[in-house]
């Protein structure tokens, strides 16, 4: 197995997986547009992908989004995405992705890794354990969705 970037050749394969890991999380298939995403990001540059390959055959991924700590006035990574195709599960798969995005965060000088997961996903919890990440206990997520914008209120 290898661990590489992700290039142009791997999006239709890549698109694949991705609309896996979309329907993991409940989501309608829509292979087509799992690929212009995914497109949209690569060609604007705006995150990393890093996929595990046998064979000529992806067998997992993982997409990181840059941020910023305003704190420590550092970049950081958000690993956003990370998903095994259900036959190389419990291989190191999962885990040689994180180790790329580990190095990734390294090399590219930043604060480290963040990621949340589900609580119910305690395959996943027990794998960033494993990995030594670190759980913060002290920390509360919250969403805000978007509303239907009302124009009147920008000006």
């Amino acid at each position: 197995m290898q661990v590489r970037k992700v290039n142009p050749q791997d999006l239709h394969q890549l698109s694949l997986l991705f609309d896996g890991y979309r329907q993991f999380y409940q989501q309608a298939p829509d292979v087509k547009g799992a690929y212009q995403f995914l497109k949209q990001r690569m060609d604007a540059d705006e995150s990393m992908v890093f996929v595990a390959e046998h064979n000529k055959q992806l067998l997992g991924f993982t997409q990181l989004y840059p941020s910023y700590s305003s704190v420590s006035m550092q970049r950081l990574w958000v690993l956003n995405d990370l998903f095994v195709i259900e036959q190389a599960r419990q291989t190191g798969v999962a885990a040689a992705l994180i180790e790329a995005a580990e190095h990734w965060a390294q090399i590219t000088d930043s604060k480290g890794l963040v990621l949340e997961t589900d609580s119910d996903n305690i395959k996943a919890q027990k794998l960033y354990a494993k990995l030594n990440l670190i759980k913060q206990v002290n920390t509360q997520h919250y969403f805000l969705p978007t509303q239907q914008i009302n124009t009147d209120k920008l000006s």
